[in-house]
């Protein structure tokens, strides 16, 4: 059992760097969309595609089941809270597999 866990804490500092990755698009979405940085510009543009690229699916999969409410996206939110929970149950199945 103490072999899986450095597989289960690299998973957990996956579910940590998705968690900035999550929180990065939202910002970026904000930036743009209050015209405070311009996606002409072409590494703002890369970045932002990057940022969509890997936020986008799990968001539509969320807004299947969580609709947009008065123009406010809920899926980010909803997504953090996953991330949250999940970091958890993997911090106590590590304290369970070294104990």
């Amino acid at each position: 059992m103490a072999l899986l866990v450095p597989i289960v804490q690299l998973f957990q500092i996956i579910l940590g760097m998705y968690w900035y990755l999550v929180i990065a698009a939202v910002i970026m979405s904000w930036l743009v969309n209050f015209a405070v940085i311009n996606t002409q510009n072409r590494i703002v543009y890369m970045i932002g595609s990057a940022l969509t690229q890997l936020t986008e699916p799990v968001f539509r999969k969320i807004r299947r089941y969580v609709p947009i409410i008065g123009g406010l996206d809920l899926s980010p939110v909803v997504l953090l809270l996953a991330l949250w929970l999940a970091q958890s149950y993997v911090s106590i199945l590590i304290v369970w597999m070294v104990s």
